[in-house]
C-alpha cells in the first residue's frame, strides 16, 4: 500500500476545516502542516485536527516531505500564492475560482509549464454521485440528443454581508453569487454538455445589506454543438443546488439537500434523482438511488494522484479557467445590456493582455 501524499493547507477558516475531515477519510493524502496568519488559529487547527501549525508558508515550503499545497484563502491570493508554491516545486490545489480574475487564472496554469507542478482546482460539484450518474447516461445514449440544460445554485449569503467580508466587495468577487456560486454550475454545465461557445447575463441588487456586488444572476449559454443552457443564483434565499438535463429521449433531474453541502458523504440521504423516459408523465417518472459519495474526499484524492504522477488530473487549470472565462464573459454581457459574447473573444483579449504586460514588465 503506497504511503499517502503529504500537503500542506494555506488559510484555516471554515473551509480549511471541511477538507480536514475530508482528508482523515482519504487514504490518499495527508494534511500534513497548516498555517495562517493568525497563531491562535494555526493553534485551534492542530488541536481539532491533529495538523501541525508552522510559522509562514516559507517554512511549509522548506520541508521536502511536503508535495503539495491546498489554497484555502481569498480568491484574490490565489495567484501571488499559487505562483510561491509553483516556485517551490510543489504541487498547487485552489478552491474555486481558480483566481480572482481571468488574467490570474490563466497566469496559474501557466505555473503547469514553467515549473513542472500541477494544478488542481477545487470544482467538487462535477463529483457527486449525481452529476455523474447524469453524465452516465449522456454518454450511454440513454437521454437521446441532448438540447438542454438548467441548473440553479443558491443560498442566503447576500441577506448576511457586511463591509467586513471580502465578498461585499464588487473587486474581490466579481459579479458576487455569478462567481461564487454559479461557477460551480458552469463547470457542471460545460462537464454535461461540452465546450460552451457564448453567454448571456441579466444581473439585479435587491439584498437591503447595501453590499457592491450584484446578488441575483440569469445567465444563458450556448454550446459549440447548438445546445443551450441556463443557470440562476439568487443570493438572497434559502439553499439549493439541482441540475436537470433534456434529451430527446428523456430527461434527469438531480436535486441536493443544501444542508449537507459541508457534508458530502450524507448527501445521497436526502438527494432526489430521477429519469422520466419518453411521452412518460412526471407521475411515471423513475427514482433512482443515489449512491454515497464525497465530493471534497474525491477532489483531494485527484490533487494527490496528480502529486504523485505529476500529470493534470481532471479537475485541471484548464476547465477552472473555462468555468472562470464564463464568468467573466457573463459580467461582459451585463455591460453591453445582455449581449451575447463569446467564450473565445474573452479569453483571447485577456491573453492579449498578459502578452502586452509582459513585454512591457521586460
Amino acid at each position: 500500500m503506497q504511503a499517502r501524499v503529504k500537503v500542506g493547507i494555506v488559510g484555516l477558516g471554515r473551509w480549511a476545516a471541511v477538507l480536514a475531515r475530508a482528508a482523515r477519510e482519504s487514504g490518499e493524502i495527508e494534511i500534513a502542516a497548516g498555517t495562517s496568519r493568525t497563531p491562535e488559529k494555526r493553534a485551534a487547527f492542530q488541536q481539532e485536527f491533529g495538523v501541525p501549525g508552522v510559522a509562514d508558508l516559507d517554512a511549509m515550503l522548506a520541508d521536502p516531505a511536503i508535495r503539495g499545497v491546498i489554497l484555502t484563502v481569498p480568491n484574490e491570493q490565489h495567484w501571488p500564492l499559487a505562483e510561491r508554491v509553483a516556485s517551490a516545486g510543489k504541487h498547487v490545489y485552489t478552491e474555486k475560482p481558480i483566481a480572482n480574475t481571468l488574467e490570474d487564472g490563466l497566469r496559474i496554469a501557466a505555473l503547469e509549464a514553467r515549473h513542472g507542478v500541477t494544478v488542481t482546482v477545487g470544482h467538487s460539484a462535477r463529483l457527486m454521485a449525481g452529476i455523474r450518474a447524469i453524465r452516465q447516461r449522456v454518454d450511454s445514449g440513454e437521454l437521446g440528443r441532448v438540447a438542454f440544460i438548467e441548473a440553479n445554485f443558491s443560498n442566503e449569503r447576500a441577506l448576511e454581508l457586511t463591509p467586513k467580508a471580502w465578498r461585499w466587495y464588487r473587486e474581490k468577487a466579481p459579479g458576487g453569487p455569478l462567481s461564487q456560486l454559479a461557477i460551480h454550475q458552469f463547470d457542471v454545465l460545460h462537464y454535461l454538455g461540452g465546450d460552451i461557445a457564448e453567454v448571456s447575463q441579466m444581473a439585479s441588487k435587491l439584498s437591503p445589506v447595501g453590499a457592491e456586488v450584484d446578488d441575483q444572476s440569469m445567465t444563458l449559454l450556448r454550446f459549440a454543438d447548438g445546445k443551450l443552457g441556463y443557470v440562476g443564483s439568487c443570493w438572497t434565499s434559502p439553499g439549493i443546488f439541482a441540475v436537470r438535463v433534456f434529451g430527446s429521449k428523456g430527461l434527469m433531474h438531480y436535486e441536493i439537500d443544501f444542508g449537507t453541502w459541508d457534508t458530502p458523504h450524507l448527501l445521497h440521504r436526502s438527494s432526489t434523482l430521477y429519469i422520466q423516459r419518453g411521452k412518460d408523465g412526471y407521475g411515471k417518472r423513475e427514482e433512482l438511488t443515489v449512491p454515497e459519495s464525497d465530493m471534497f474526499r474525491s477532489e483531494l484524492d485527484m490533487f494527490a494522484r496528480s502529486c504523485r504522477s505529476g500529470k493534470a488530473g481532471e479537475l485541471s487549470a484548464d476547465n477552472g479557467n473555462v468555468a472562470l472565462a464564463v464568468v467573466y464573459a457573463a459580467l461582459r454581457s451585463i455591460e453591453r445590456k445582455g449581449q451575447a459574447v463569446r467564450i473565445d473573444e474573452i479569453v483571447a483579449e485577456t491573453r492579449a493582455r498578459i502578452g502586452t504586460k509582459a513585454r512591457a514588465a521586460a
